[in-house]
């Protein structure tokens, strides 16, 4: 297991440096307005001199290299020139890592209290009218855009519920609506898929078996069939996690979230490149974790499963 973590982890580092190449090339294409607030009205002289001052008349290559070095040794993801002027990237994003972390568990939790009992009830009850609402909703929310519903949440929500339509981190109950609008999509992620390996397992032998013996059908579903079921899903929370922070980039947008999601759309409107390149960066650096650490939920889920062999490597 570890020897596999190693590996993994390895894989993981080069894949990021590949990302981090891409993301970095693809900005330096952008125009240098990217890095001055008063691009306007500045000579040609300054334009260059400051170019200068900010290494990025060297090469590329050696820029690249510049960028990795500080990350790794500094910590440091550059310095924003637009949005706010000459302050490290780090700074800006200290406040905004936790409100956007703490928005996404939150909304994961939620998912996970209404999705798995959902995917279960549907699974105990197959052919039923309880699994038809519920796969009248899970169709329902993979087949509309998101911004669709979550339009429809804030616009009822806010009338019907008379909750707040501006977010204060302070009040509870503005975040109420962001929440369940990104936990949303994920109820019926895992209430689709739960059911799914749920009712895959109730055909399999063992299940059969246990029924032969006399057992009853709910500790069946609950001590066999749910817990096996569960072994596949789990791999899949932490890629869910980032899909939820992913997701917040509207959401945080839509309800004035002061996070990540809401700050990487006004650098995008701002073309402050660093502040762009930091946040896609950390996006990705999360997903990365996330897969590693869904392969690490499978082993603890299911001893049985192991990676350390050829068979389990991917």
């Amino acid at each position: 297991m570890v020897k596999y973590i190693a590996k993994r982890l390895a894989r993981s580092i080069i894949t990021l440096i590949i990302i981090v190449s891409i993301v970095f090339v693809l900005m330096r294409k952008m125009p240098i307005t990217g890095y001055f607030p008063n691009y306007d009205h500045m000579s040609p002289e300054q334009i260059k001199n400051s170019l200068h001052q900010m290494g990025l008349d060297k090469p590329v290559a050696e820029q690249l290299f510049i960028f990795i070095r500080d990350v790794v040794t500094k910590g440091s993801l550059g310095i924003s020139y637009v949005y706010r002027n000459q302050v490290p990237v780090t700074e800006v994003l200290a406040p905004k890592i936790p409100l956007s972390l703490k928005l996404g568990v939150l909304a994961l939790l939620l998912a996970l209290l209404i999705g798995l009992p959902l995917g279960t009830v549907m699974a105990q009850n197959k052919g039923k009218i309880v699994d038809k609402i519920g796969t009248a909703f899970i169709v329902l929310i993979q087949a509309v855009p998101a911004a669709v519903y979550f339009l429809f949440i804030q616009i009822y929500g806010t009338e019907l519920l008379n909750l707040p339509l501006t977010f204060k981190e302070t009040e509870a109950r503005t975040w109420i609506l962001p929440v369940f609008s990104l936990a949303l999509p994920n109820i019926s992620y895992y209430a689709m898929w739960l059911r799914r390996y749920m009712v895959d397992e109730s055909t399999k032998d063992y299940v059969k078996l246990a029924r032969i013996k006399g057992f009853s059908e709910r500790r069946i579903m609950f001590r066999h069939v749910f817990r096996n079921a569960f072994v596949p899903l789990g791999q899949y929370l932490p890629t869910t996690f980032l899909n939820t922070v992913v997701g917040s980039i509207y959401i945080e947008s839509l309800y004035s979230v002061p996070g990540m999601g809401g700050l990487l759309v006004d650098v995008v409107k701002r073309q402050d490149n660093s502040m762009v390149q930091a946040i896609v960066i950390l996006f990705a650096s999360v997903g990365i974790i996330g897969l590693i650490v869904g392969d690490i939920m499978m082993t603890l889920l299911d001893p049985r499963i192991s990676f350390a062999g050829k068979k389990g490597s991917r």
